[in-house]
């Protein structure tokens, strides 16, 4: 009996440094934020020419011809501060990129709240404030059409505006899913209804996005709770209390045809505008829960 329980032990302990939910009661939230952030990474991609990154390579126009990389943040993009006793990520934006987990996650429920600050970086100085989570990131970072993120699905961070709503879907890299989404009125960009036809979005093609079904997002500079809900290929954007966006057939395209992308880092963006986290927080799963299982039954 004794060997039993130490093999358990040891199961246990090893299950939750690899971020594995075998071992976890599925009821469980297990916070991913301390003062130390350390369960992160960094990724920081190509600086813009105002921003002094000493020992990267120019060219003449000032134009940075490499990125910063992994784990090297001299100007302090990701940081923590403590409010009211409890910690609080602090991304300032200044160079594009991202702070990832350092263990991979599927089947899970992610859970966090979200504000803009005040700062803007070029090229979005007179654009809305704009980050993201990217989940089941896979592989190197910096492969985008912005070289600073690894191929996963965007869940869209963005002050409403011209620019979308908080909650939209945008493909990474060759990222591709299938969602609910079509227009009411031609020339209107495409958001997700449920009543609409399901449409595969991403792949090797382009990078239109799905917009959410609404805004309900708050007034900037209050905290926002988002929830993602992801489990075997299904994935739901929920945006304070509400869905926005329920998605399914989350995958990649490759030169054999298109392979499933169920498992992978958690991202955080850096991407020129100020934002704070706090509350970062995720539990296993073992099934899309009940109360909405209706979004996928169709």
């Amino acid at each position: 009996m004794v060997n039993a329980r130490i093999f358990y032990r040891v199961m246990l302990s090893t299950a939750l440094l690899l971020g594995c939910s075998s071992f976890t009661k599925a009821d469980q939230w297990q916070p991913l934020l301390d003062s130390e952030l350390s369960q992160w990474r960094t990724y920081l991609g190509f600086p813009s020419p105002e921003t002094n990154a000493v020992g990267l390579k120019q060219a003449e126009d000032g134009e940075y011809l490499e990125p910063v990389g992994y784990d090297r943040d001299d100007w302090n993009v990701f940081s923590v501060n403590d409010e009211s006793g409890e910690p609080v990520l602090h991304i300032t934006g200044e160079i594009y990129g991202g702070i990832f987990t350092r263990q991979n996650y599927s089947n899970y429920h992610l859970r966090l709240q979200v504000k803009w600050g005040q700062k803007k970086w070029p090229p979005r100085q007179e654009l809305p404030f704009d980050s993201g989570i990217l989940y089941h990131g896979t592989g190197e970072h910096g492969v985008d059409y912005w070289r600073a993120w690894p191929l996963s699905q965007e869940f869209q961070i963005v002050e409403q505006g011209v620019e979308g709503l908080t909650g939209d879907w945008w493909k990474i890299a060759h990222s591709q899913i299938d969602i609910n989404c079509g227009s009411t009125m031609q020339g209107e960009p495409a958001k997700y209804d449920l009543s609409a036809p399901l449409t595969t979005f991403g792949g090797a093609e382009g990078a239109i996005p799905c917009g959410a079904s609404h805004n309900n997002e708050k007034p900037s500079g209050e905290w926002n709770t988002l929830e993602l809900i992801t489990y075997q290929g299904k994935s739901l954007h929920i945006v304070n209390g509400e869905v926005v966006m329920a998605l399914s057939r989350s995958s990649y395209t490759t030169e054999s045809g298109a392979k499933p992308l169920t498992r992978g880092q958690i991202v955080l963006q850096s991407e020129a505008g100020e934002v704070f986290y706090r509350r970062i927080e995720w539990q296993p799963i073992d099934a899309i829960p009940k109360v909405y299982r209706r979004y996928f039954d169709s």
